[in-house]
């Protein structure tokens, strides 16, 4: 009688080694939550800094003074250190959870899934340095929301599911941006803040408590 039971625990077991091979399970519900808290406080600054640049544009204007300065690099260069403290604090997690499951963090699965999502974040970022180039700085966060959520959805074949639903959710968001233009900051916080906080906190809630 104990033989079917022994056969779906052998089954199970073979599965999870076989998932273990190729994919990265290790990926920290936390890291989403304090990737997406990161983002969401740097969305404020940039709000911040957006209104204070605003406020001096206008008095330069009355005052006569043509105000050549564009702040876009600016706000390229806060993103970029936005991207850095979200990676770094998601790689504390991921690898502190590597640890207490006595796995490798820089595994066959995690390569592979570090290299499908660089390829397409690599060609939306230069992708979006272009169109700052151009001049075409209002479809610069729908871009960046829909690269990605490209990247996330080709890495989420190497990792957890929930990643591949985090991405296309973010395709969604960024499709919905480049329909209404001018609220880039706000879909920054909705796609890069409060969606990595909900979908951290599932993840976190079902593989980690």
């Amino acid at each position: 009688m104990s033989h079917p039971q022994q056969s779906l625990k052998d089954l199970a077991e073979i599965r999870q080694i076989m998932e273990q091979s190729t994919r990265f399970l290790s990926l920290s519900g936390l890291s989403g939550v304090s990737a997406g808290i990161i983002a969401l406080i740097g969305a404020w600054f940039t709000n911040i800094y957006l209104i204070e640049w605003e406020l001096e544009a206008a008095f330069s204007s009355m005052m006569g003074v043509e105000v050549r300065y564009n702040h876009l690099w600016d706000l390229v260069g806060i993103a970029l250190l936005i991207l850095v403290a979200a990676g770094a604090s998601a790689s504390i997690f991921t690898i502190r959870r590597s640890k207490k499951q006595g796995v490798k963090i820089w595994n066959k699965p995690a390569r592979r899934m570090a290299l499908n999502l660089m390829i397409p974040l690599v060609v939306g970022a230069i992708f979006c340095v272009e169109m700052a180039w151009h001049g075409m700085a209002l479809l610069v966060a729908p871009a960046t929301l829909v690269f990605y959520g490209l990247a996330l959805l080709n890495a989420g074949k190497y990792t957890l599911q929930e990643i591949r639903l985090l991405g296309i959710s973010e395709i969604i968001l960024g499709l919905i941006a480049g329909v209404i233009p001018g609220y880039g900051i706000e879909f920054w916080a909705l796609g890069f803040g409060v969606l990595h906080i909900v979908y951290g906190a599932l993840m976190y809630f079902k593989y980690e408590r």
